[in-house]
């Protein structure tokens, strides 16, 4: 790269103090992260070696990705953790179950993404406190899925352990898990580095305008400077040469590779291409299979001396060009006689897998044999939670496979797996193939069904409800469970899609009542039939079967109910009830399932779920903590779900800056795709907000835009009508908020519980006068008192105060008023708290300067961590629940400690008392 023989390093002063600095805060106690971008040969390896040199004192861990093992499970974990197992008793039981099964030590169902996650993290930090840790991990863009997405996000979680981890990443490449970690763009040489490069590289005469088009047209790439002119004759350096151009360079490179090798004598090329064809770099498996072709060990001589290959302990050639050269160089015979020694020689035993993989790419012909195993690989590797690899193996057996319905069925069981992946166009390539084939009737609504969840999942918009209405409707004849259950999907659909479905919703719901009933009803069904008649019906009709389908789902066994399937949309029919216990529950529920299962694609939503529950119940700090977890999890997945709970935390908070810069971003991407839910959530949001700061007519001006066009099965329409009723009457427009009442009353009588309850006292006591307004507002403050929601029991007291004040009962006022003040600050709502205050002041009354509390700095992490600490949590217990390493919690605690003026957890009790929430019994 940048380096020579002579110097050791040439140039590249300013990247290498960036890694000098890097070292030096490890040393220091602090992890660091760093990602090297540049295309190939632009000194990202040398880069790394140089840190390598510089870590005296730290332990090294060196890795690379490799293109071939793209699909191989957790592969690029294996060569890290390998190493490290001597420490793996430090990990809580859950965390090494989890890692024994990724890395195959172990038997077990699919682990958990996150738990595996997890326990690399916990991992590296254990080998940490022996002494500073350095992982370089070259070629990260052929990092397997797993392995890519779990250093991704603990790199994310990195903090006060001792730990650095420097990516080399090839660009132009494939995003992945490092996307948005700090990095350093390489660039070219600057020219008197470059031409020193050439100056060492070439021993002859060079032509000055020749040095100047080279310098040009390599752009400083190093690998480019020593490389190219090593096959140009004296008197092409001397003048009269040409390069292709500067685009074209890393392919330039790559035939400059196959040149050289194509001059090596036949057994070396072999050698080359046995070693290019076994992605894992083992020494002895490469030399097995040389051995069982007729190649000898002298073979390896000649690839030494043209600096292309060595092999040691491990296999490593020069450059990743050079593998890649070498295996693209090959005729197909050629590489399918290297994959088939391979094979031969790969135990059956131990590796199975790799050994199915190589008589995959050895065989040119259909092999049923072959496809067989093939598939009994992709059943281990889906067992091991590597889903991408069970698509791959599926796919080449698929491919290989003679009858063309085992065919079929095999690429459209890949294609399930390629989705289920989150590789979406992937998986809709191998879907068009199994449609190509003979599909029975059921697998063909199948296929339908998957093209609709692929849709859904990609987009979340318009399209996914018609294609699901569709595919359940052909299922009914063939599978009533399903077809239901597809129903159930497409509500989901529908309920997303929300104002650009259209009469979506309603054509659903009214074919899922019209389908043939399940002979031995389950939760899912009963949830089906309630949230369908409410659709069709409305909630007076619907409520005792929505009342049953939430019970069901809150004491039925959870696997007969679907595991956390169903239960977003059994959170749904709770917020339908008003029922903001069961709302919760359910939300916490799927968020374990959810963790448990490993099903990354679904985990922002869940926690999503989980984050506006927690801000109806007033914990903002909580909700903010969790949202950096959503990004965490968006990130590893590739998500694109419009960011809910930061839309609804800055409204509660009444930030009106960050809502609209938020707002904007949003409405960028879900309207182009028809997301119709987040649109409606930024209309609530807007109302809310200006509700508390308020602006009476803005807010009337957005609650009325959730509502137009009607919607169905949509939260915010039951949320924004209560908003909807408070900036009418405050802005003068009765008549629209008692139209508004006579929408909101329905749904709260049906429902019954004190959140609908009190929530429509105290909107119909804003229509009221007199005795009838206070004993309205009492009675929502009472019934509201019963329950979690503790910004709307603030926003009662706050009513009934303004009330009071015009009134002409200051006193009475200032009690309810200083209480709703008092409840606003200590949740966070700032713009409502700033309303009250106001109206304190209103009265004549004054408000008392609020003590500044040391628990009022921490910040949303550190609170969270103090809360979870004060309950009672380990540190590794904390560390599992927030996705951080017991020493990054104890670093945190030690800042905790210290804001709190105290000097162990058993004073968080005392410094840290239970807010109200926690101490309203459910």
């Amino acid at each position: 790269m940048a380096a020579t023989r002579v110097s050791g390093f040439l140039g590249r002063s300013s990247e290498r103090a960036m890694l000098d600095r890097l070292l030096g805060d490890v040393r220091g106690g602090r992890s660091a992260v760093l990602v090297i971008r540049g295309e190939a040969g632009i000194g990202k390896t040398e880069l790394l070696r140089y840190a390598a040199r510089q870590a005296a004192g730290f332990r090294v861990a060196d890795i690379a990705g490799v293109e071939a093992e793209l699909e191989l499970p957790f592969a690029g974990i294996h060569q890290l953790c390998a190493p490290m197992l001597d420490r793996l008793d430090a990990l809580p039981k859950p965390q090494r179950d989890a890692l024994g099964v990724a890395l195959g030590m172990s038997p077990g169902g699919a682990p958990d993404r996150f738990l595996v996650a997890l326990a690399v993290l916990g991992l590296l930090s254990a080998v940490a406190e022996e002494r500073p840790l350095l992982c370089l991990v070259d070629d990260a863009q052929w990092l397997d899925v797993a392995s890519d997405q779990v250093l991704g996000f603990v790199a994310r979680r990195l903090l006060a352990e001792s730990v650095a981890i420097v990516f080399a990443v090839l660009e132009p490449g494939r995003g992945g898990g490092v996307d948005g970690l700090p990095a350093l763009a390489l660039r070219g040489l600057d020219d008197k580095d470059a031409r020193a490069v050439l100056a060492h590289g070439i021993p002859g005469r060079l032509d000055d305008s020749v040095r100047d088009r080279i310098v040009a047209e390599t752009r400083g790439n190093p690998l480019a400077l020593l490389e190219l002119p090593r096959n140009m004759t004296p008197a092409e350096l001397s003048g009269g040469f040409e390069l292709p151009a500067a685009g074209d360079l890393p392919a330039h490179v790559e035939d400059h590779y196959a040149r050289r090798v194509c001059a090596l004598p036949e057994a070396t090329q072999r050698l080359l291409l046995l070693a290019a064809a076994d992605p894992v770099g083992d020494a002895t498996l490469v030399w097995r299979a040389a051995q069982r072709v007729g190649i000898g060990a002298e073979a390896l001589g000649p690839a030494e001396q043209a600096e292309l290959l060595e092999i040691a302990a491990r296999v490593r050639f020069r450059h990743p060009l050079v593998r890649s050269a070498v295996y693209r160089a090959a005729s197909l015979e050629d590489r399918q006689r290297a994959h088939e020694a391979l094979a031969e020689v790969s135990d059956p035993e131990v590796d199975a897998d790799r050994r199915a993989w190589h008589r995959a790419l050895a065989t040119s012909e259909l092999d049923e044999g072959v496809a067989a195993e093939l598939e009994h690989s992709a059943g281990r590797a889906h067992m091991r939670g590597g889903l991408a690899a069970a698509a791959a193996f599926l796919d080449q057996a698929a491919g290989l496979t003679v009858d063309p319905a085992h065919r079929a069925r095999r690429a459209l069981a890949a294609a399930q797996a390629k989705h289920q992946a989150g590789a979406s166009e992937a998986a809709l390539a191998l879907l068009a193939r199994a449609e190509a084939g003979p599909l029975d009737p059921l697998q063909r609504a199948q296929a339908e069904v998957l093209r609709a969840r692929i849709t859904f999942t990609s987009k979340r918009g318009a399209d996914a409800p018609a294609l699901l209405l569709n595919a359940a409707k052909q299922l009914e004849p063939l599978d009533v469970t399903l077809a239901r259950e597809t129903y159930l999907e497409a509500l989901m659909g529908a309920q997303f899609a929300g104002r650009f479905t259209g009469s979506g919703a309603l054509e659903v719901a009214a074919a899922a009542r019209a389908a043939p009933p399940s002979s031995a009803p389950r939760a899912p069904d009963v949830l089906l039939d309630g949230l369908a008649v409410m659709i069709t019906e409305g909630h007076a009709a619907a409520a005792p079967l929505l009342k049953r389908a939430v019970d069901a789902f809150r004491t039925g066994d959870g696997a007969a109910n679907g595991g956390f399937r169903w239960l977003w949309l059994a959170e749904a029919a709770a917020i339908e009830l008003w029922d903001h216990d069961a709302w919760q529950e359910l939300a916490v529920r799927e968020l374990h399932l959810v963790r448990e299962a490993g099903a990354l694609t679904v985990l922002p939503l869940a926690l999503s779920a989980n984050i506006v529950a927690q801000l109806f119940a007033g914990e903002l700090a909580a909700a903010a903590s969790s949202i950096d977890e959503v990004n965490v999890a968006a990130e590893a997945t590739g998500s694109r779900l419009a960011p809910y709970g930061s839309l609804v935390l800055a409204a509660c908070r009444g930030r009106e800056p960050d809502l609209s810069a938020l707002i904007e971003a949003t409405l960028k991407e879900v309207v182009a795709r028809g997301e119709g839910i987040a649109v409606s959530t930024t209309q609530w949001a807007r109302a809310l907000l200006h509700n508390g700061l308020s602006q009476y007519e803005s807010a009337l001006a957005a609650a009325r835009e959730v509502l137009e066009p009607p919607k169905r099965l949509d939260a915010t329409v039951n949320w924004v009508l209560p908003e909807l009723v408070e900036a009418a009457a405050r802005s003068g427009h009765m008549d629209v908020a008692r139209d508004a009442l006579a929408q909101l009353s329905p749904m709260t009588r049906a429902s019954g519980t004190n959140w609908a309850l009190g929530l429509e006292a105290r909107s119909r006591a804003l229509l009221s006068e007199h005795d009838a307004a206070e004993r309205l507002y009492r009675e929502a403050i009472e019934r509201l008192g019963r329950t979690r929601v503790r910004g709307d029991r603030a926003r009662a007291h706050l009513l009934y105060g303004e009330w009071l004040r015009r009134e002409g009962r200051r006193v009475d006022a200032r009690e309810q008023l200083r209480t709703a003040h008092r409840m606003f600050t200590d949740i966070g709502m700032e713009a409502f708290g700033d309303r009250a205050g106001r109206e304190v002041l209103a009265t004549g009354g004054a408000l008392r300067k609020r003590r500044t509390e040391t628990r009022d700095e921490l910040t949303a992490q550190e609170s969270q961590i103090a809360r979870l600490a004060r309950d009672g949590l380990s540190n590794p217990e904390i560390g599992t629940r927030l996705f951080l390493s017991p020493r990054t919690v104890e670093w945190h605690l030690r800042k905790v400690f210290a804001k709190l003026g105290i000097r162990s957890r058993r004073g968080l009790a005392d410094a840290l008392p239970a807010s109200e929430s926690d101490l309203i019994p459910v």
